[in-house]
């Protein structure tokens, strides 16, 4: 559907036209309600109280009416090669004409339809394919005001309630969604009813900005699915199980820790089991280890309740519990507060599979962790023979203030597609509180949402309803099943709230009083969650209490068992570092020399170009002289001993990665470790041929973004 792409802004400009000969849109400063539903959008102040009626008109008679004359008059030429040759047009225009002039006219009660109607209904299914998303329910406070775009109305495109029942000619495309299906002939109301259904409940997709044609094929095929999301009941029992944990975890924290700081998940509690949901299908579609990163809001929550950290362990972190003890052999540094910390676990999940987490500690600051997570998930792909990036994947945890305003988050994203940073798409998870620490989104950033930096790398955005249980485990897996299908960086947006202050002993009624007013009187997402399923007999009050009691009772047996937990220095780690050594132990000074016969091999390899190979005349006298330096051993300046310590790393087994700023030629035009064809723009490394056979990846140096 290219012409859709191309004339939609001609033709929403000449509709405007059009409609403006028989009344004139005011400006608007508000959102009229009306009875009916698909009529909220635009004021509209008409000569004849009404909108016009769209009138049938020829093909041939096209002109200003709909399209500008000049448009009118390329599609007759079109319509006249099309008739004469179909191949001699566009797919595109060759399927529009196949629908409207080749099917419509033979179509039982729409013979009087008119090429018309049909391409301005066609551009109001394409208004809502990309600004559905501001119409969708959003916000679990309902205190976001937004202006609804004049796409979404109805009276934009000539069309008014009495045409709700009317029958339209549609066609059959070639492309997903609702429009592939064989029902070329639909009512009005019929089409709205399905779009608003897709874009305008409590998902908000954001992916027309997306320039791949099938991707945008591959989400609208599971964005426009005539069923919606529907789970079974032993389905939703896990799903309220792992909420109740979620929920009940922040609540006996708050009854036994009244007074400490722990930066709560009240108001994003949705969040663990979305991610718990989110990773059961990534292991399904062959994930084996995940990496995460995340600030501090809601870190204990994902250390206890996703990672599996021991809530023991945590509950002695909060009472203080006894002096670490020191184990020989292990060095650990200093450790950090408990909101900072990581740990790793193997985790079962739901289809009886296993998954490696690994949460990776962080500093206050609160996106550091970003590209610390990318390169372990990348480092992790190399040692583990991960070429197609498939079975490691990396999370990121960000907070609305942080991912709109802090640099590291565009740099990070900016790394995801280059050739030698790539993981294969990370998971972007917004915990979208509203409100920064005490900055409302209207002093934090310019755009309409805290995500549309990641628009930059054409990545899709599902903005979600916190409050909706079901809606975020819907696109936590669809996050999922895209990663694994692009291998691209997707966007989860968890429109959710703050329920206390930045940390619990802070008041945030002295910047947010309204918000906060709302908020206090405002059920949990469990509450909500637990109506739903009794009201559609889902669960029984019998069956949420049994969930709630056995929660409870762990939760009390963990804490009496804390009282007696004796820490470790390790239990800080991530990961169990093994192989770094403590400051205790006397390690002897390990001879770093290399016999001269290895020296002289690497260093030939080195410094031998291919026979064809064409180098800048610089560069070659450059490696003749290097050649020089290792065969008399005289004159080696600082590049031919840092290549040669590359080398014998790389002959010792040893995985060797250099990046940064310019690195491949060196800033000062030093080290020449990737060579340029003078001719055919050929690039060669002669590091990657110190051994026979050597491993493409074993020795990386590539250039960074200019930061």
């Amino acid at each position: 559907m290219a012409w859709f792409r191309a004339g939609s802004s001609v033709a929403k400009l000449a509709i405007r036209r059009t409609l403006s000969q028989g009344g004139s849109h005011a400006a608007r400063a508000r959102v009229i309600p009306s009875q009916n539903r698909y009529f909220q959008t635009t004021v509209f102040r008409s000569n004849a109280q009404s909108a016009p009626v769209p009138r049938p008109v020829p093909l041939s008679r096209l002109t200003d009416s709909f399209l500008d004359g000049t448009s009118s008059v390329y599609l007759e030429e079109l319509q006249r090669a099309w008739e004469h040759d179909p191949n001699s047009v566009d797919e595109s225009w060759d399927n529009f004409f196949r629908n409207f002039v080749g099917q419509a006219a033979t179509s039982p009660g729409i013979s009087g339809q008119t090429i018309q109607e049909s391409m301005r209904l066609l551009l109001l299914v394409r208004a809502y394919q990309v600004n559905g998303h501001m119409k969708a329910k959003l916000d679990p406070l309902g205190l976001e005001q937004r202006e609804i775009p004049e796409d979404l109305d109805l009276a934009l495109y000539g069309f008014t309630e009495a045409d709700l029942d009317r029958e339209f000619y549609l066609g059959v495309w070639r492309m997903a969604g609702f429009l592939s299906e064989n029902r070329p002939v639909q009512t009005l109301r019929a089409v709205l009813t399905r779009l608003e259904q897709a874009y305008c409940g409590s998902i908000g997709y954001e992916y027309m900005h997306i320039a791949d044609r099938d991707q945008c094929n591959w989400l609208r095929d599971k964005i426009e699915t005539p069923t919606p999301m529907q789970y079974n009941r032993q389905r939703r029992e896990v799903i309220l199980d792992r909420l109740m944990w979620s929920t009940q975890f922040e609540n006996f924290l708050a009854t036994k820790w009244t007074a400490a700081k722990r930066f709560g998940l009240e108001g994003g509690e949705t969040l663990i089991p979305g991610m718990k949901e989110m990773f059961d299908r990534a292991a399904d579609l062959g994930v084996e280890s995940i990496v995460i990163g995340m600030s501090h809001r809601g870190r204990l929550n994902v250390l206890g309740n996703v990672v599996r950290k021991p809530l023991r362990q945590i509950f002695s972190e909060f009472s203080g519990g006894t002096k670490p003890v020191d184990e020989v052999g292990l060095y650990t540094g200093t450790g950090d507060v408990k909101y900072h910390l990581g740990t790793s676990y193997d985790r079962p999940t739901r289809g009886g599979k296993r998954i490696h987490l690994s949460l990776v500690a962080n500093p206050s600051h609160l996106e550091a962790v970003d590209p610390v997570v990318v390169g372990k998930t990348r480092a992790k792909q190399y040692y583990s023979n991960d070429v197609d990036r498939t079975k490691n994947m990396g999370i990121l945890i960000h907070g609305d203030g942080s991912f709109a305003g802090q640099g590291v988050v565009y740099e990070t994203l900016h790394l995801s597609a280059l050739p030698n940073y790539t993981t294969g798409g990370t998971i972007h998870i917004v915990v979208n509180n509203q409100v920064a620490f005490t900055t409302d989104p209207k002093a934090g950033r310019s755009s309409q949402y805290c995500t549309d930096v990641a628009k930059a790398l054409n990545a899709p955005i599902f903005h979600v309803n916190g409050d909706d249980m079901e809606a975020v485990v819907h696109v936590c897996e669809l996050a999922a099943e895209w990663r694994q299908t692009f291998h691209s960086d997707v966007v989860v947006d968890i429109v959710c709230y703050r329920r206390f202050g930045h940390n619990e002993i802070d008041e945030p009624s002295f910047t947010q009083p309204k918000m906060y007013q709302v908020i206090r009187n405002h059920p949990s997402a469990l509450e909500i969650y637990q109506k739903k399923l009794l009201e559609c007999g889902q669960a029984t009050k019998e069956d949420i209490d049994r969930i709630h009691n056995k929660v409870n009772t762990i939760l009390n047996e963990e804490f009496l068992s804390s009282k007696d937990y004796v820490p470790q220095r390790r239990d800080w780690l991530s990961a169990y570092w093994l192989g770094f050594k403590s400051p205790e132990q006397l390690s002897r000074i390990r001879n770093t020399g290399v016999k001269p016969e290895i020296l002289k091999n690497v260093g030939k390899a080195i410094t031998t170009l291919p026979d064809t190979f064409k180098p800048h005349r610089a560069v070659k006298k450059i490696f003749t002289d290097r050649a020089k330096m290792i065969e008399t051993g005289e004159g080696i300046d600082w590049a031919v001993g840092e290549a040669l310590a590359f080398a014998t790393l790389l002959v010792e087994g040893n995985h060797v990665r250099l990046s940064g700023q310019d690195v491949e030629r060196g800033t000062f035009s030093h080290r020449h470790a990737v060579v340029h064809d003078q001719e055919t723009g050929e690039m060669y490394c002669p590091l990657d041929h110190v051994m026979i056979n050597q491993n493409e990846e074993m020795f990386t140096v590539s250039n960074s973004p200019e930061l």
